[in-house]
């Protein structure tokens, strides 16, 4: 039997749509796993033999209570990171069919149901020999769910701060449990985690939320802090819930791993999802949060504000700082909509004021050359540059630490610097957008993903699957564990392309010194030898340092196929250096035309297999 993740055209089947009368064994409860991207694969029984699955490794918890991560490792490198599910604590649960079968509204569509086997992959740009990497589950209605729409009773929560799209995505969660699967019971928590246990709740239904798209904000309320994993827990278990939408950021996604950990070890029937949501795309793994498209356009109108004050006056300069705690994504790409801005200040960028190269002298020699110029900064930017007395060390109800003004600081600092030189005199008008953009409701391309956003999340509670957020990888809706979505924060790579784009734009300086960048190429390069997973960014001979990694996974593999810590290792090396021999002479070689590509790779992987491979092992084979 073939292997069932292999990539041979025989041993993988075109997608086939799944009629209403496929068999139980082609669609099975989510135990079973045998998966290729965007194709179908067979099912089997001997499916978690033949990829060395573990139930135990998946259900049982680890030292610290939490449930360890439910990892399938396939061949050529296939690995999928899936979610936790309902049976995975709680066995014997009864399934029930689908509701979408009997919907009006799906009886249309060709396919009704994911299969069970569906995952995306979460990089696309491979090469012919790269492993097929980490996958997720994708999302979609199953054909089997796990609740009767009866018995169904679901909780709304939105946490943290604003962000265009909150209502929208309560609306379709809302709108979904209603009108696909018939859910009557819905109920929002009144500001944040702490509303689950000290303010009232409020009955939702589709009458209610029907026009709340159109505003900003969030008709639940919302706040920092308050998370208390006894109390929320309890109050879940009081009121009799057993589904929890929770929607924000990192923080909040933390704060919902923690839910679900605590429902898991009590063995509730509730399922737990998670929407991401910051305005500042810092999120990892997703290709963007719902928001952000509605916030770089918005924006536009600040930088355009700006660009209009500037332009209008001699040197004049238009500053506006715009959100990015720790990530600069909405500034960078607010600046390459704009083309009006002259500057782009990041957190992951560092830069100096003073000095050859330094701000100062960009912005001096900008308005000789123009007359104007606008300067587009993030948040958290030039936070380094602060002295200690402006620093603070207090923090937020959800333990951010609380920055100071770096628009305000860095306009002084700009005044200051042309007023004491006396060469020019300069115009400066500061403008900070920030929560008129949070405010607004979201456009036409966040409603959409809202949509998508809060579908899949419902697909996925009926479903039986807990502890995941919905989220967008590759252009394919996904169900990604909680521990992906909070393991770090997603961060403005400025050794790649976009911001290579960015600086090609502005034409401003880079304001890294080559020290700065050498040492940062030298660090990824360590992270690489070291077996660690460096930032996906471009390495001097053009490949990526994801690219060092895959290559030195191949290359241990091989030698860990060959067998080279056997006593055969120096016979190995012997025939080796014959077959070097052989091909090098061009009297053999002529004898041996039509086998020279075959001694050639043979002689290849025995150099590899024997640890002796290099550059220098190549410069001796004949030119074709």
């Amino acid at each position: 039997m073939e292997s069932l993740f292999s990539l041979n055209s025989s041993s993988i089947s075109p997608f086939k749509p799944l009629s209403l009368e496929t068999s139980k064994s082609a669609i099975s409860t989510p135990r079973n796993l045998s998966s290729s991207v965007c194709f179908t694969a067979p099912t089997s029984g001997s499916a978690f033999s033949s990829i060395g699955f573990s139930r135990a490794a998946m259900s049982n918890p680890n030292a610290n209570g939490n449930s360890k991560p439910k990892i399938v490792n396939g061949d050529y490198g296939y690995v999928l990171e899936d979610v936790p599910h309902l049976t995975d604590y709680i066995p014997g649960l009864p399934t029930f069919s689908n509701p979408l079968q009997d919907n009006p509204a799906y009886s249309v569509v060709k396919q009704y149901f994911v299969h069970v086997d569906d995952t995306v992959p979460q990089k696309i740009v491979v090469h012919k020999d790269s492993p097929r990497g980490t996958h997720f589950r994708r999302a979609g209605p199953r054909q089997k769910v796990y609740f009767e729409s009866d018995e169904v009773h679901a909780c709304i929560v939105t946490c943290g701060g604003l962000c265009p799209g909150l209502n929208t995505v309560i609306r379709e969660i809302v709108c979904g449990l209603y009108h696909m699967y018939g859910v009557k019971r819905v109920l929002g928590i009144d500001g944040g985690y702490r509303g689950f246990y000290a303010r009232n709740t409020i009955p939702l239904t589709p009458k209610v939320v029907n026009d709340i798209h159109k505003r900003g904000g969030t008709i639940l309320g919302t706040s920092r802090g308050g998370h208390d994993t006894s109390k929320i827990v309890d109050s879940i278990q009081d009121r009799g819930i057993n589904q929890v939408y929770i929607i924000g950021g990192d923080g909040t996604q933390k704060g919902a791993s923690v839910i679900f950990e605590e429902i898991r070890r009590r063995g509730l029937k509730v399922a737990v999802a998670g929407i991401p949501k910051t305005i500042d795309n810092d999120i990892p793994v997703i290709d963007k949060s719902f928001g952000f498209d509605t916030a770089v356009e918005e924006a536009q109108r600040a930088i355009n504000a700006a660009h209009v004050e500037a332009e209008s006056i001699e040197n004049g300069i238009g500053l506006v700082k715009l959100m990015g705690r720790y990530s600069g994504f909405i500034a960078m790409y607010a600046t390459l909509a704009s083309r009006d801005v002259d500057c782009c200040l990041i957190p992951e960028s560092p830069f100096y004021l003073e000095g050859e190269g330094g701000l100062f002298e960009y912005i001096e020699k900008s308005l000789k050359e123009n007359g104007h110029m606008v300067i587009v900064i993030a948040e958290g930017a030039g936070q380094e540059l602060l002295s200690e007395t402006m620093k603070s060390t207090q923090q937020d109800a959800s333990g951010n630490k609380l920055l100071p003004d770096v628009g305000l600081w860095i306009s002084q600092r700009i005044k200051e610097f042309f007023s004491k030189q006396k060469k020019m005199t300069i115009n400066l008008k500061y403008i900070d957008p920030t929560y008129m953009i949070r405010a607004i409701p979201s456009n036409a391309s966040d409603n959409v993903y809202c949509t998508l956003l809060a579908q899949s999340a419902v697909h996925g509670a009926m479903a039986g699957y807990t502890g995941f957020t919905s989220g967008l990888v590759n252009g394919r809706q996904t169900y990604i564990p909680f521990y992906r979505i909070i393991e770090k924060q997603n961060k403005v790579v400025i050794t790649d392309r976009m911001w290579a784009r960015l600086l090609s734009s502005t034409n401003q300086p880079s304001f890294l010194r080559d020290k700065e960048v050498t040492e940062d190429k030298k660090e990824d390069i360590a992270k690489v030898k070291k077996g660690e997973e460096p930032e996906n960014q471009l390495m001097d001979d053009g490949n990526c340092a994801d690219d060092l990694i895959a290559k030195k996974e191949r290359d241990n593999k091989a030698v860990d196929k060959c067998g080279s810590n056997e006593p055969g290792l120096q016979k190995r090396r012997s025939d080796a250096q014959a077959l070097k021999k052989s091909i090098s002479d061009p009297h053999v070689m002529e004898k041996c035309k039509p086998r020279k590509q075959t001694l050639k790779k043979r002689w290849f992987n025995l150099s590899l297999c024997c640890h002796s491979f290099n550059k220098k092992n190549i410069e001796f084979l004949p030119s074709e």
